[in-house]
């Protein structure tokens, strides 16, 4: 199945208790696709400015990514983003942001990514999620991300784009903000009513919660030993979930619980150093092993 994502594509100053990256390739976007290009060919939408590096590109390139829809826009300049992260590494300040390019009008989906399949709606404006999605004609499964800005801001909207997608992934925080419910399970369960046919809440290092109408699923996260950098874990759980489902181009409840492990794998290697350095040089076999592995962990013998 084709998979497109549109999302952030950024230069990135990440600071951690483990050390610091200057300027390095970052974004909703990349992380994505970075994961989900492991199992299917990922169609890339996009926009940076004209100091977005060459060999960035060349990163991007040299990975099962499609970049028809990267539009490298004169006189413009590519978001930037700094964060530092505290000791413990779930804390974060976001020391600066640049929207730049991100805060003119969108990026032009290409006329050969119509015929999409699987879109993911990485986090970005509700009514730009919206107006990139009217671009894909027939598609077979639409999730989208959000965050605690449109929330606070462009709540009308966002429900708006909900009541167009199949799926949301959002984190424990945004769904108890979204709803007004402490639960995370009657969070979940609220946002259902209000459009999607799923709800993967993210709970960081406590793992994630699938709901549907046929109830919860809990997987937890891997137990890494290595967190260097967290930047980009939801995205790249986002990838390796929906890379998965592309693959097997199934949707039922037991793929999607299926899709969360290689999700959480995903993620589980993202964070193990800055940027991409780690996702750079991963390969599926190693993927597979960690995945059999967490499996395993997760079976009980009476």
């Amino acid at each position: 199945m084709q998979l497109l994502v549109t999302g952030s594509i950024g230069i990135d100053t990440v600071i951690s208790p483990y050390g610091q990256a200057d300027g390095v390739l970052g974004g909703s976007a990349v992380y994505f696709a970075f994961a989900a290009c492991q199992y299917v060919p990922v169609r890339l939408v996009g926009v940076v400015g004209d100091d977005f590096p060459t060999d960035f590109r060349q990163t991007l390139a040299a990975k099962n990514i499609d970049l028809d829809g990267l539009e490298e826009r004169a006189g413009s300049k590519t978001f930037r983003w700094t964060g530092q992260y505290q000791d413990d590494v779930n804390k974060r300040d976001t020391l600066s942001v640049d929207l730049n390019v991100l805060a003119e009008r969108g990026p032009a989906v290409p006329e050969s990514f119509a015929d999409s399949d699987i879109v993911f709606l990485a986090n970005s404006h509700p009514a730009l999620q919206r107006e990139l999605l009217s671009k894909v004609t027939k598609p077979k499964l639409v999730v989208c991300d959000t965050m605690d800005l449109w929330i606070n801001t462009e709540k009308d909207s966002l429900l708006e784009t909900l009541r167009m997608v199949h799926g949301l992934i959002i984190n424990d925080a945004e769904a108890q903000m979204l709803t007004g419910k402490l639960n995370v399970i009657e969070a979940g369960e609220s946002l259902l009513s209000l459009g999607p046919n799923f709800i993967i809440v993210k709970k960081g290092e406590h793992g994630a919660l699938l709901i549907t109408s046929e109830g919860p699923v809990a997987i937890p996260a891997f137990p890494s030993k290595d967190v260097r950098d967290p930047t980009g874990a939801g995205d790249s759980f986002a990838g390796g979930l929906l890379g998965y489902l592309a693959e097997r181009g199934r949707f039922d409840r037991d793929a999607l619980s299926r899709a969360m492990v290689h999700g959480t794998i995903a993620a589980s290697f993202t964070i193990e150093d800055f940027s991409l350095r780690r996702v750079e040089k991963l390969t599926r076999d190693e993927i597979n092993q960690r995945v059999d592995g967490f499996i395993n962990m997760l079976q009980f013998n009476d």
